[in-house]
């Protein structure tokens, strides 16, 4: 009977040691980005894992942060194809798992092929994050997706990089869900072409006169358009 309730407590020790495995215990002094130096990745990655961190300036001595990346997350299959070229070609219309491809535009280095649900959800979040913006703005914004969309950093479709926890405040308040307008949607149609180049490679933007999280000041600038800095 003790060899029975010995192993069990054992097991149960186990438990409790795998699930805190990756949880590291902020010490004095720490910061996010030291702690994501640490642990060999980005502060955005870090961030990315740790949701419930609304201030990243913000850390207090004994919380516990998840430093685990989760590497083995089934990917999403259905979104953005993106297929390099070095000179335009005629596309051939593709099928993305049975949905009619409603939007292909060629420009001088890449051609993407966007179903009707990447399409409107490309919209819906420039809407979101850029109504009140540019024109200019609005493209940009669609940019930064398609820019993590192929980026090894960030998930591979468009509906994985929107609906990466933590990333979008839209997504977090609902706002997502509204429809996108027409400028919006006329937006990603600009953001696929060569005019993409608007944002420069830049992977976030923030509005800077708002933000209550300062970690991407220290990131170098690729352009400012209206309220909006893009960050690489």
């Amino acid at each position: 009977m003790k060899k029975i309730l010995f192993g069990i407590a054992i097991f149960i020790a186990s438990l409790f040691f795998a699930d805190s495995a990756f949880a590291y215990t902020v010490q004095k002094g720490d910061t996010m980005s030291e702690i994501a130096r640490k642990h060999s990745m980005s502060l955005q990655e870090l961030a990315g894992i740790n949701p419930q961190i609304d201030d990243l300036d913000l850390i207090i001595v004994g919380q516990e942060i998840n430093t685990e990346m989760n590497h083995n997350a089934p990917k999403l299959t259905e979104g953005l194809n993106v297929v390099k070229q070095e000179k335009v070609e005629v596309a051939s219309v593709e099928t993305v798992k049975e949905e009619k491809v409603v939007t292909e535009v060629k420009s001088a280095s890449t051609n993407h092929q966007l179903s009707d649900a990447d399409f409107d959800l490309l919209a819906r979040i420039v809407r979101a994050e850029a109504q009140t913006e540019p024109f200019e703005g609005k493209v940009a914004v669609a940019a930064v997706v398609l820019n993590r969309v192929e980026s090894p950093k960030f998930p591979d479709t468009i509906r994985g990089v929107i609906y990466q926890r933590g990333q979008f405040q839209p997504v977090m308040n609902g706002q997502i869900n509204k429809a996108a307008d027409e400028e919006s949607k006329k937006a990603v149609s600009a953001a696929l072409t060569d005019m993409r180049e608007i944002a420069k490679d830049a992977l976030f933007f923030y509005n800077p006169t708002i933000a209550t999280s300062r970690w991407l000041d220290s990131r170098a600038t690729a352009v400012q358009i209206g309220r909006h800095v893009f960050k690489y």
